[in-house]
């Protein structure tokens, strides 16, 4: 599996990783304490749609592009709007040309107390990265490997924020490395809120790292949640790509759960690819 960030900018995993993303954000705004975001994997911050990577999978033209023109009830029109709304303001000519991502859309929800650590390696990713954000006093790019810098950068001094796992699941091992990589972060902030996203391929894998999560989350001080999110867009075959996402998402916001049983419903028939998506939502178990 390659999960480079370039080749799958606005794609359906991306929608609904995102939409995660701003509802946790969102979420974190409403009390005045500062909260800081930790990107693991960060990737180049701003994706060109039209450039060699993103045209030649085209996986945004059934991914962001469909949502843009979806039609959503009143319930969920308000939960995806922060979400769209930023994706707007990276396409002022109204014309879909501009993907932002996870790092740009974290930082579009910073207060002036909110911070941004985002870790990145690959030497391309990080200096469109660091362009991306124009020496922003509030946004910090890092020369360092993911998994060395999750432990490193928990607990935050603020106290309160999100860790974001996103890495390319490049090698046979990254599941194990993610179960690991958490786990280490975890124990030093058993506090924090946790998004872990992963692809679908094996349900051996994505089980087995589902449990290891809810277990490890289970076992802290104050025990914790661990929500899980798998949503996919066509049958699972061998000559298909990738149709399955999920995410893992540790310590929720009270409020996820019910915001996202309105706004998944209503992405089924956009996402879906020969017919309706489809998605389960679930408390996951050690």
């Amino acid at each position: 599996m390659n999960y480079r960030h370039a080749f799958h900018a606005g794609s359906f995993a991306d929608v609904i990783k995102h939409l995660v993303l701003v509802r946790i954000l969102t979420y974190l705004q409403e009390k005045p304490a500062p909260f800081r975001v930790i990107d693991s994997h960060a990737g180049a911050g701003v994706y060109d749609l039209a450039g060699d990577e993103a045209s030649r999978s085209g996986e945004w033209l059934t991914g962001i592009a469909r949502i843009m023109q979806a039609r959503f009830s009143e319930k969920a029109a308000p939960l995806v709007a922060p979400y769209l709304d930023i994706v707007r303001a990276f396409n002022p000519q109204r014309e879909l040309t501009t993907y932002p991502g996870s790092p740009l859309i974290a930082r579009a929800l910073l207060r002036p107390q909110d911070s941004l650590v985002a870790c990145e390696v690959e030497l391309t990713a990080r200096k469109r990265l660091i362009k991306a954000l124009h020496r922003d006093t509030q946004a910090k790019v890092v020369d360092l490997d993911g998994w060395v810098g999750l432990p490193a950068f928990v607990p935050p001094k603020e106290r309160r924020g999100l860790v974001l796992i996103d890495p390319p699941y490049e090698r046979k091992d990254e599941f194990e490395q993610v179960a690991d990589g958490f786990s280490a972060a975890f124990a030093k902030w058993p506090s924090g809120c946790y998004l872990i996203w992963y692809p679908v391929k094996s349900r051996r894998a994505t089980d087995a790292l589902a449990r290891h999560v809810a277990e490890v989350a289970s076992q802290a001080p104050t025990p914790g949640s661990c929500l899980r999110l798998e949503f996919s867009i066509a049958p699972q075959s061998a000559e298909a790509g990738l149709v399955s996402t999920g995410l893992l998402i540790v310590n929720p916001p009270w409020t996820l759960a019910a915001e996202l049983k309105i706004i998944l419903p209503e992405l089924e028939k956009p996402l879906g690819l020969g017919g309706a998506g489809r998605f389960r939502l679930e408390v996951a178990k050690p």
